[in-house]
């Protein structure tokens, strides 16, 4: 049997954010829509930036997933170290995000076509990098958190939990497309949104068999015990 090569989970943890802001940046150059659980934030961005010019997408990412976090500590009713590992997750990430919108913003999008190419690497990125996210004890962004949390706490299947989270950020980003924009406008949740939620677990499934296969994942660093 051939032997694994060793892959650290903190780099799968880097790996995991750098390539999540180019999927979220990609996908929001096609403009097909966002994925369910970053559509509200996307929304809130696109409606403050109108009179905050520096409320950029990254910065409502880690505004939002700061509230979600608040909501987990009053339905926990208590505070983990790993929540606050959380956030800093969440402001890594959308600080990266934005640079891989500035990155990315010289390439082309008028061409219905190349919109099409640009959502599936989103779309493919994304998948690929909540496939590393599932290869690290390292705190995950709130989203992923307070689907476990939840789970753990009222004994739910945590992917029944996972789903009514999707379907709760689906209504959500229609409430408040609505309410910014006007009734019938759709901001941030659009057919691609829909495709993404049909799709992205099955390509999770196998982006980490994929990963499995030819890496054996390890902890580098001795800290595992401060993000349970």
């Amino acid at each position: 049997m051939k032997k694994k090569t060793t892959f650290y989970t903190e780099i799968s943890y880097i790996l995991g954010l750098v390539i999540m802001a180019f999927a979220a940046a990609f996908t929001e150059k096609a403009d097909f829509g966002m994925s369910m659980v970053v559509a509200p934030a996307y929304i809130i961005h696109l409606k403050v930036s109108e009179f905050l010019p520096w409320f950029t997408f990254g910065v409502a990412e880690y505004c939002f997933q700061g509230l979600l976090l608040i909501v987990t500590v009053i339905i926990m009713r208590k505070f983990r170290l790993s929540y606050l590992f959380s956030f800093v997750t969440a402001v890594l990430y959308g600080t990266l995000l934005d640079i891989a919108m500035k990155i990315i913003a010289p390439l082309p999008d008028t061409l219905f076509a190349v919109r099409i190419v640009w959502y599936i690497i989103g779309t493919v990125l994304c998948s690929f990098a909540v496939s590393l996210f599932f290869h690290t004890y390292l705190s995950p962004e709130a989203y992923e958190l307070i689907v476990k949390e939840l789970s753990a706490k009222f004994s739910f299947d945590i992917n029944k939990v996972k789903t009514a989270y999707d379907c709760f950020s689906v209504v959500l980003g229609i409430i408040l497309s609505f309410s910014f924009f006007g009734f019938g406008v759709f901001e941030g949740v659009k057919l691609g949104t829909v495709i993404c939620a049909f799709i992205n677990g099955f390509l999770i499934g196998k982006f980490s068999k994929l990963l499995e296969h030819f890496f054996e994942f390890k902890n580098r660093l001795s800290i595992e015990k401060y993000f349970r």
